[in-house]
């Protein structure tokens, strides 16, 4: 398997750990506020990432290894900066668009790159 998807299984597991105890602790609470960030710490933390890695451990020497990696950087950080964003903005915090704008264009452009992986997958791909 290669190391960039271990890296996006890793970073999506961590993700996905600090969502299940977030949706177990806002639970507890009984206090649903931070329940949109909640989803997308989960839905773009653990499972777009682990979708990706997954994709690259399937592509084989297809795989863009420059692309992947820019993939996993841009993709890390947007999540570690657009989930605490969404957050705030829950909590009413005055400064929260300063993180969910760079944010979520960053998560967006992870998904670019990841667009742009599986464009050059499927043009490096032999005909059958």
């Amino acid at each position: 398997m290669p190391k960039v998807s271990i890296a996006f299984f890793l970073v999506a597991s961590i993700f996905g750990l600090g969502g299940m105890a977030w949706g177990g602790y806002i639970n507890a609470l009984e206090d649903f506020t931070w329940r949109d960030a909640h989803a997308h710490l989960n839905l773009v933390g653990w499972t777009t990432l682990a979708l990706m890695g997954t994709f690259y451990s399937l592509c084989g020497a297809a795989r863009p290894k420059v692309l992947s990696w820019i993939n996993f950087s841009l993709s890390t950080i947007g999540v570690m900066i657009f989930v605490p964003g969404l957050a705030m903005i829950a909590s009413g915090a005055p400064d929260a668009l300063m993180f969910v704008i760079p944010g979520s264009l960053i998560v967006m452009l992870g998904m670019a790159t990841f667009l742009a992986s599986v464009i050059t997958v499927f043009i490096r791909q032999p005909t059958q």
